[in-house]
């Protein structure tokens, strides 16, 4: 299988499957030994095993939009497939979807938000290949100037 890759130059290679996969169980897309997150969706700034810095990453609302999208395919055509089979009570389903819905969609979102940081890692965006992205914050006053000051 060919490797994808969206960033970098012609550095040393990087899985982007094993940097998502171990970014989705938790842990360090570098070493696979260390806690990628110090609370339920706060990411460490460092990984405790190997020093690879996380500080830097640009999650944002990446992880939210992708377990909406997975979530509301399964919800959506398991709440249509089960109206087609049966008469359930609207309360039901409610009950049902519902529930599921928020139980779901709860325990996607750090997998899916660890598997963005191992994406971000692996092609060495946003800090992760050792460039910075301070110059898409920077006013355009300082870009001007050139002194980087505003």
């Amino acid at each position: 299988m060919e490797e994808i890759r969206l960033g970098g130059g012609e550095q040393n290679a990087r899985s982007v499957w094993r940097a998502m996969g171990r970014g989705f169980m938790g842990r360090c897309p570098h070493c696979g030994e260390g806690k990628l997150f110090r609370a339920f969706l706060k990411v460490n700034d460092r990984c405790e095993n190997c020093g690879e810095e996380y500080h830097h990453h640009r999650a944002d609302d990446l992880p939210a939009y992708i377990v909406i999208v997975i979530v509301g395919h399964l919800i959506v055509s398991k709440f249509v497939l089960l109206e087609a089979a049966m008469d359930v009570s609207i309360w039901t389903q409610m009950a049902i979807w519902g529930s599921l819905t928020v139980v779901v969609s709860v325990a996607l979102l750090q997998p899916v938000k660890g598997a963005v940081v191992g994406l971000q890692w692996a092609n060495r965006l946003h800090g992760f290949g050792g460039d910075t992205d301070d110059h898409f914050y920077r006013p355009k006053a300082a870009e001007a100037t050139g002194d980087g000051r505003e």
